[in-house]
């Protein structure tokens, strides 16, 4: 079983929160505008090592 720690979804939930507040938007167009932005910021290399990090076998 594994812990939330060792969940990957969790250092990308991190880092998007961290962005968000961040680009201190406050209605539901302007998050969802800040969120279309900032998921290019997450690279398939980084999103690769939250894996790697939480434990996963990755080929």
């Amino acid at each position: 079983m594994r812990t939330p720690d060792f969940n990957p979804i969790e250092n990308s939930f991190a880092k998007l929160k961290a962005l968000l507040r961040q680009a201190a938007k406050r209605t539901v167009e302007g998050l969802w505008s800040a969120i279309g932005g900032i998921i290019d910021l997450f690279t398939a290399t980084e999103c690769r090592n939250y894996f790697i990090a939480a434990g996963y076998a990755v080929t």
